[in-house]
């Protein structure tokens, strides 16, 4: 499963869970770094990628439009990158449980 990162979390994230989630990228190392959600939603629908963001505008896409591709929302508020990545970690099981779904459009993670 490949996830983008929206660039309202770190670019960091795909280094520190390249172990789960190999060939993840950041909407920076693609070069949709100030990018519109548009922009983003089309990329990661051509090549793809799973959105993970803390923007509820993706879910609202993922409704009007359905998948693909999908998106995992992030509910955190301000919070270390460490915090990002060990919350994903601790959803891993569930975040590939719905990426084999695809009748799924949205996954929350509180």
């Amino acid at each position: 499963m490949r996830l983008l990162f929206d660039q309202n979390l770190s670019p960091r994230l795909p280094h520190l869970l390249s172990d789960l989630f190999p060939d993840s990228v950041h909407v920076r190392e693609v070069g949709l770094r100030d990018s519109d959600d548009t922009i983003i939603w089309q990329y990661a629908k051509t090549h793809g990628y799973t959105i993970v963001s803390k923007d509820s505008d993706f879910q609202q896409r993922n409704l009007l439009h359905g998948a693909p591709p999908q998106f995992v929302w992030l509910r955190l508020g301000n919070c270390s990158v460490a915090e990002s990545a060990d919350l994903i970690r601790r959803h891993c099981p569930a975040i590939y449980t719905f990426g084999q779904d695809m009748t799924q459009t949205h996954l929350m993670i509180p």
